[in-house]
Formats: structure tokens, sequence, C-alpha cells
């Protein structure tokens, strides 16, 4: 018997989400959709003014702005980030601002 997949409305799921942000301390929520050996993707609900501190990069991963616009910053650098926008998160120290009420999809590889 093979295993099936687990289906996640994202859409809906982010707004909940964000709907649970505004009741907690740090203003901002995530739930991990897939988790494995070598692959972890992460839903983040970031009210505004929120921040993601400056924290290392995974091996490889990718940031997808699902909704809203943030900053995505590195010591030399910064990328404003909008709905739809797919980034690779960059191989340094970076944080993450959320410029208005954000929901973001994170994918990492894991060793």
């Amino acid at each position: 018997m093979s295993e099936h997949p687990t289906v996640t409305a994202v859409d809906a799921l982010a707004a909940e989400l964000l709907d649970e942000a505004e009741s907690h301390s740090a203003r901002r929520t995530a739930r991990t959709l897939v988790s494995g050996n070598s692959l972890r993707s992460t839903l983040i609900a970031m009210l505004t003014g929120t921040e993601l501190a400056e924290h290392d990069s995974p091996p490889a991963g990718t940031l997808h702005v699902l909704g809203g616009t943030v900053l995505l910053r590195t010591p030399s650098r910064q990328w404003e980030l909008a709905e739809g926008d797919l980034v690779p998160l960059p191989p340094e120290r970076h944080s993450v601002y959320a410029l208005s009420d954000a929901t973001l999809l994170l994918t990492v590889a894991l060793h």
C-alpha cells in the first residue's frame, strides 16, 4: 500500500495563521507543512512591523511571498519582496521584516 501525500489548502491556512498572529505576543505564527529527511516547508504569517531576527542561512532554500510585502535583509544589502516573488535565500546571515501583513512559504534543504 503506497502512502498518499497530505494536501494543504495553503491560502486558507495562510489566512488562518494571520488571524492567529493577532493574538500572539510575537505577532507572527508558523506551521510546518512538509517535513522529511531532506526537505522542510514552513508557512509563516507575519503582521506589519514584525521581524524574523537575523539568523544563519540553511544549506539551500527559497522564500516565496504568498501575500503582502517583506524586506529580506543581509548585513550588506536588502530586497523588497511582494506577493508572488520567489527568491533563493542568500548564503549568509539574514532577517525578514514585514512591511505589511505577509504570508511566506519557506522551503529549506536539510543536511
